[in-house]
């Protein structure tokens, strides 16, 4: 008989909406959490089905359009267990390596949060390449001490009720954890593409915000010589000023950065994205 994995005290966080393809998967991966948390939003599926057969506990979010969205709200208002919260989306899985990993960090009194590497898969191969690996997101963290950035952009139709790249500002030192989080999606090409153009819709207000240098006010604003975030931003500042966007964003991130590498399916993803 296989004996059931120790729990680890961490509560996880999953925002979820119609996620019935991706969620068996993302549960079986997280049966070391020692409690669950599924924040949905009405799903028309059997997401609430799954999740509950997994022992997850579901609580219903209703957006009012405005501020906050769905994840600072349940960081807000969930009747966390434990001290530490890790944030996972149905798409992606926390492997046994990484686990071990965060079972050792959360011990330490070195750091209230860590960032953690995705590694992302499309159309069932590894993009390793053209700038999209290493993926830091900080999703490890205490959860009194973080919360999701602002970025002003609410009034944007049609972005959804979630935060999608805002980034947690937390409250004290932040780590990096070595081992990666899976990100897979089950579901079919379609569904990427219309998540991602939401995105681009948020995004275009992001950039809006950066030319107009309304970026700085309540978030965790750029800095070259700062985190890896920080950094990012930075050099998004620079980006939204260039001109011929979309043949150098070729030249960088398919050429330069070596994005033919991943073939077909790093081709569409950088195309599509």
């Amino acid at each position: 008989m296989t004996s059931k994995p120790k729990k680890i005290p961490i509560s996880v966080l999953i925002p979820a909406k119609n996620e019935e393809l991706n969620l068996p998967a993302c549960l079986e991966s997280l049966a070391q959490a020692d409690e669950i948390f599924m924040v949905d939003s009405q799903s028309s599926d059997r997401s609430v089905e799954i999740a509950e057969s997994y022992g997850s506990k579901v609580v219903q979010f209703y957006f009012n359009g405005g501020w906050p969205k769905k994840k600072n709200w349940s960081l807000d208002n969930l009747p966390f267990r434990n001290e530490w919260v890790l944030i996972v989306d149905c798409d992606e899985r926390i492997t046994p390596e990484l686990w071990a990993e965060i079972a050792r960090s959360i011990q330490k009194d070195d750091y209230n949060g860590y960032f953690i590497n995705r590694k992302v898969f499309f159309l069932g191969k590894w993009i390793r390449y053209g700038g999209k690996y290493p993926d830091w997101n900080l999703r490890l963290f205490k959860h009194k001490q973080g919360r999701y950035e602002n970025l002003k952009t609410e009034e944007v139709p049609n972005t959804g009720d979630n935060e999608v790249h805002e980034h947690v500002i937390l409250e004290g030192k932040v780590g990096y954890l070595k081992e990666d989080m899976i990100h897979e999606d089950f579901r079919d090409v379609y569904h990427w593409l219309e998540r991602h153009n939401r995105y681009s819709n948020w995004e275009a207000r992001v950039y809006y915000n950066l030319l107009e240098g309304k970026d700085d006010l309540g978030t965790i604003g750029s800095n070259l010589l700062g985190n890896v975030v920080q950094r990012k931003r930075f050099l998004k500042k620079v980006w939204v000023r260039l001109p011929f966007k979309p043949i150098l964003r070729f030249l960088i991130f398919y050429i330069i950065r070596l994005g033919f590498l991943d073939g077909r399916a790093g081709y569409i993803f950088m195309v599509a994205c």
